[in-house]
């Protein structure tokens, strides 16, 4: 799969602005909200199309603005696991171009997916310029470690069921916080992997919480009917 460089679009002012779903921009001053988005460079991708891919060389920082990004790194075997998933408000391509490495992952899109990307160069140096804005996205960086070192130890620890319902309440917080129900973002089969089991294991645990009442399936939509529940499996109470 290509990258579909083709749908990378110039910058305009009354363009929405990805700025706008990223908390480490808010409060922007005037002055570096207009250089970020006389800079940016907006980019539709279709399902599974590439972004970037592990190993190739960041000269941007990435904020999704639709949709939802897959994070993969290929393992031993040839076969690509998915690592982590993003969403509107997400930015990622950080690590790669502060420290100018290659990047540690792929990226493609789950679905019908808008990026927004600001080169390096204006990036940081709007972080040189505004100290306000560099010291939010210190914070947001070391939140995206706590993150990660989290699910770590959520897929190190935890048993499967734990981590199944972990992961629920995670897309229920990432895409629909005021409803209970909500479509999985990865297919069932990706969704094992995400959470360290089988497809056979997944499988028979959403049925376990189906018969148990805490939840109803059909096909990729998912309606949670005991959330309480469901938190008190994730460990959360």
């Amino acid at each position: 799969m290509k990258s579909c460089a083709c749908h990378l679009q110039p910058p305009h002012h009354n363009h929405p602005s990805c700025l706008a779903h990223v908390p480490v921009f808010a409060g922007l001053h005037s002055s570096e909200a207009e250089l970020l988005h006389s800079v940016m460079r907006t980019a539709q991708y279709r399902k599974g199309e590439l972004i970037f891919r592990e190993g190739d060389r960041s000269e941007s920082l990435y904020v999704v603005n639709q949709g939802i990004i897959k994070l993969t790194k290929l393992e031993d075997n040839g076969k690509e696991h998915i690592i982590r998933l993003l969403f509107p408000g997400d930015f990622f391509g950080q690590f790669a171009l502060l420290q100018e490495k290659p990047h540690y992952a792929s990226a493609y899109a789950a679905d019908t997916t808008g990026v927004c990307r600001i080169h390096r160069s204006d990036f940081l140096n709007v972080l040189r310029r505004d100290t306000d804005t560099a010291a939010r996205f210190m914070t947001a960086l070391s939140a995206q470690l706590e993150e990660a070192d989290a699910w770590a130890a959520v897929l190190t620890l935890l048993e499967a069921d734990r981590r199944l319902a972990k992961m629920l309440l995670y897309f229920r917080q990432k895409t629909a916080l005021s409803s209970d129900e909500f479509i999985l973002p990865v297919s069932k089969k990706e969704l094992a992997g995400l959470i360290g089991a089988t497809p056979e294991t997944l499988s028979r645990k959403l049925k376990q919480l189906s018969q148990e009442g805490v939840l109803s399936v059909t096909g990729r939509k998912l309606r949670l009917l005991d959330i309480p529940a469901l938190h008190r499996l994730a460990g959360d109470v």
